[in-house]
């Protein structure tokens, strides 16, 4: 038994003895070891650490449920922990709608944890930077690259427990040639994957071609958006459309069963793809969720309570927050299309100028820009916004890299844009051009997250304001 499983099956003990047998109660125990190692100006400026251990106890007795959290382990810790939350479920209103407890259910084993990457040390983060910072060759270079380790188990009073451990790497950064960014990103189950070389010329290639912008007006354009700017669309999806609360609250645009989407478009919520405990919160065990298959939606997330709601059960998307904002899918797979352009397609030939040639960096996206007549290639986005959640009407910035493309050829750097668009809308029906053949997966804003996306072609995108305004 793991310690963490030792202090779930504690504290599912203690309660028993101190709230009655007609208590039921769900544990769980999560260890983390964070570490980061950050750039800037080329040089790290930064490395942190940080282990912790949390037990998450939710009770429901006499008809009330309550939940408390902490950070201590030993005797007394969890016995206060088991004290104020008792106090807390006596205050706490009647709960008639409560779900009741995972039964015990097998739970998978998920991918192997890498031990190599759980504990790696600041050396083998730094040669990656050091990679990084060479590749770039002279420009300036900022960013970081990160390692974690998630180790958890569960145990609640129907007997159900469940433990499971994840690892993870992730380097994002940026090169800047004067005014100009170039960005690299990528999350992984091993830090070995992570080519710091690779990235950082990638960067600086980019950084490069995006010198001595040009500003367009805004407008409806063609687009093509690698995947740094596709994980954003991937996000705004899982936290507002396929978000089983804002669903049944009818604040989603989501609607099961319906074309929503191009043909083109299959998500699916695979958190055991890549290294992910392989429970909630509730003790659900996670399995791949598929969210739109071939342009039909099919499903949202939901945990317990919202899918007994529902009527189908959870999907094993408990989370903290999912009682008040909702269960949100933090694994998304944009699925490739196999047969897009074989992966040795290079750019149209066509005058190009000297400095945009780096603007295209991979095969995918070099087949995508070579069938558009004119459009835009997009890196990054950013500082998006929802505008209208039942609609997903965003609002956001490009960044690190925008450039025009003519006769599918990249021809100029462009000024960045503020743009407005329905993401639905963007991916519905129709306007799907094509896909790539190659996904890259994009580290996420919240821990344990990440979005996985090929480069995507576009018919429309709607830009609303230039860097003018």
């Amino acid at each position: 038994m793991s310690a963490e499983l030792g202090i779930a099956a504690g504290v599912v003990d203690l309660v028993r003895r101190t709230a009655g047998p007609g208590a039921e109660a769900e544990v769980l125990v999560t260890r983390t070891d964070l570490a980061l190692t950050r750039f800037a100006n080329s040089f790290i400026h930064q490395n942190v650490s940080e282990t912790g251990v949390s037990v998450h106890l939710r009770l429901h007795v006499d008809g009330r449920t309550a939940t408390g959290s902490g950070s201590r382990v030993d005797a007394d810790g969890l016995a206060a922990l088991v004290e104020r939350t008792r106090a807390a479920a006596r205050l706490a209103p009647p709960d008639p709608a409560w779900p009741g407890l995972t039964a015990p259910t097998p739970v998978p084993s998920g991918p192997a944890t890498d031990e190599a990457t759980a504990f790696a040390s600041p050396g083998e983060r730094a040669e990656r930077v050091r990679a990084f910072v060479d590749a770039v060759d002279g420009l300036e270079a900022a960013g970081y690259c990160r390692t974690a380790y998630r180790s958890g188990a569960f145990a609640n009073s129907a007997g159900h427990t469940a433990a499971g451990s994840a690892a993870e790497a992730a380097m994002d950064g940026i090169a800047r040639a004067g005014a100009a960014d170039g960005v690299a990103r990528l999350c992984a189950d091993r830090l070995a994957d992570l080519d710091g070389a690779a990235l950082g010329a990638h960067a600086a290639a980019k950084a490069r071609a995006a010198a001595d912008p040009v500003e367009l007006p805004p407008g409806h354009y063609e687009v093509v958006l690698e995947p740094a700017a596709v994980a954003d669309l991937l996000q705004n999806l899982a936290w507002f459309g396929f978000n089983g609360k804002r669903y049944a609250e009818r604040q989603s645009f989501a609607e099961p069963g319906t074309a929503q989407f191009d043909p083109l478009v299959t998500l699916v919520d695979d958190p055991l793809h890549a290294g992910t405990v392989p429970f909630d919160l509730e003790g659900t065990p996670r399995r791949a969720l598929p969210l739109v298959e071939g342009g039909i939606t099919g499903a949202v997330a939901y945990d317990r309570r919202g899918g007994a709601e529902a009527g189908s059960g959870s999907t094993g998307h408990g989370m903290p927050g999912s009682a008040t904002f909702g269960p949100i899918p933090h694994n998304i797979r944009l699925l490739a299309d196999p047969g897009v352009a074989d992966a040795g397609t290079t750019v149209a030939a066509g005058p190009v100028s000297a400095g945009v040639t780096g603007a295209v960096g991979d095969p995918d996206t070099a087949a995508l820009v070579a069938g558009m007549r004119r459009g835009l290639l997009v890196s990054d986005f950013w500082y998006t916004r929802v505008l209208d959640p039942k609609q997903l009407v965003v609002t956001g910035l490009t960044r690190n890299g925008v450039w025009l493309v003519e006769d599918g050829v990249p021809t100029r750097a462009v000024r960045d844009f503020r743009f407005t668009e329905s993401y639905p809308r963007a991916l519905g029906p129709g306007r799907v051009l094509g896909l790539g053949r190659a996904p890259v997966r994009q580290p996420g804003r919240v821990d344990g997250s990440w979005y996985e996306a090929p480069t995507l072609r576009l018919s429309s995108w709607h830009f609303t304001g230039g860097a003018s305004g």
